[in-house]
């Protein structure tokens, strides 16, 4: 019996062999970027999607690759658990970076992701002053709202910041009882929503800015709370977002993470920019740990009985487990 972290014979050739071959090592190299579509290798690499689908298929059955659908979609991305894995993070840490190849792939990898990313972009402005009422097709906002407050209310928020803000309806939620708010948002159109929205309720705490969730331009360790509200169906990579998010925590700081239940409505990935169909429990959990945060909670709150809502909606509640360093003029005080 093997010893753990150790594989079979059988294992390991048929993961070698998985990886020796031009194409499949490039694609290792990619859904190590982010997670792929069959679509989305099809055109970064100029390949056939049968060629493609066999390439995957066959790196999936070793092992080095996690597969898994939603709806008409399947997602592919490196392998994270087992010594398989460990062989598929090795193979893509020793390619070299500045290799021409991989840097051409890279380059078209940044393009298709640019489309998404533009495609997403022209909903929000067409749609920026009507969105909460898309947003009626999930649980009612009252019970969400609430169930925020709750999961938030056994300590004061000095600092909050609402990353994807929107409409900027997180802040002008939690504006009252904290100090000081920041939203960040990638849609101009947006933006301006919010920005009416809290100059209206009178929050000159609370502000919004441009910025890019994966990279945020806010010191580490600066706020007491980070809230995630209905964005990360949006994204390719929803746990790098959680990692930029949990990086902004201050020690013993939380992270609440709302969006979809797992669902079916496949129209909304045509008609309404989302990338993903709703996350099972243990998906945003695994990329809270994986962040480095303690896991404190999951709650799912289903649609009431004749109410227009269709989906169910999950919160999720992270803390950075860091202690709070308390200095010894503050302790006798």
């Amino acid at each position: 019996m093997a010893k753990p972290g150790h594989l079979s014979f059988e294992a390991l050739n048929a993961a070698l062999r998985a990886a020796g071959e031009d194409t499949r090592l490039r694609i290792l190299a990619l859904v190590a970027e982010a997670e792929l579509t069959v679509t989305d290798l099809t055109e970064i690499l100029g390949q056939s999607q049968p060629r493609i689908s066999r390439h995957l298929k066959l790196m999936a059955e070793a092992g080095l690759l996690d597969r898994f659908r939603e709806g008409s979609w399947a997602f592919f991305r490196l392998a994270e658990q087992d010594a398989l894995a460990a062989i598929a993070r090795s193979l893509v840490t020793h390619l070299d970076p500045t290799d021409p190849v991989l840097l051409r792939d890279r380059h078209r990898l940044a393009q298709v992701r640019g489309a998404r990313a533009a495609a997403a972009q022209a909903y929000f402005r067409r749609h920026a002053a009507e969105w909460d009422r898309i947003r009626r097709l999930h649980v009612a906002d009252e019970a969400v709202e609430a169930a925020m407050r709750e999961a938030l209310a056994d300590r004061p928020i000095r600092s909050l910041l609402d990353l994807g803000t929107g409409t900027g309806r997180v802040l002008e939620v939690f504006g009252p009882q904290i100090e000081r708010g920041l939203g960040i948002d990638m849609s101009l159109d947006m933006l301006l929503v919010a920005r009416d929205r809290l100059e209206r309720a009178g929050l000159r705490h609370c502000s919004v800015r441009q910025g890019d969730i994966y990279e945020l331009n806010v010191p580490e360790g600066s706020f007491d709370v980070v809230v995630i509200h209905q964005v990360l169906h949006f994204l390719d990579d929803g746990a790098r977002a959680i990692r930029a998010a949990a990086r902004a925590l201050r020690p013993q700081g939380r992270l609440l993470v709302v969006d979809f239940a797992p669902h079916d409505l496949e129209f909304l990935r045509e008609e309404h920019a989302h990338r993903r169909l709703g996350f099972a429990p243990e998906t945003v959990s695994q990329w809270m740990s994986a962040a480095g945060l303690a896991v404190e909670g999951h709650r799912m709150l289903a649609p009431e009985p004749g109410s227009e809502g269709t989906i169910a909606v999950s919160l999720w509640l992270g803390r950075d487990p860091r202690l709070v360093l308390v200095s010894p003029e503050r302790e006798v005080a």
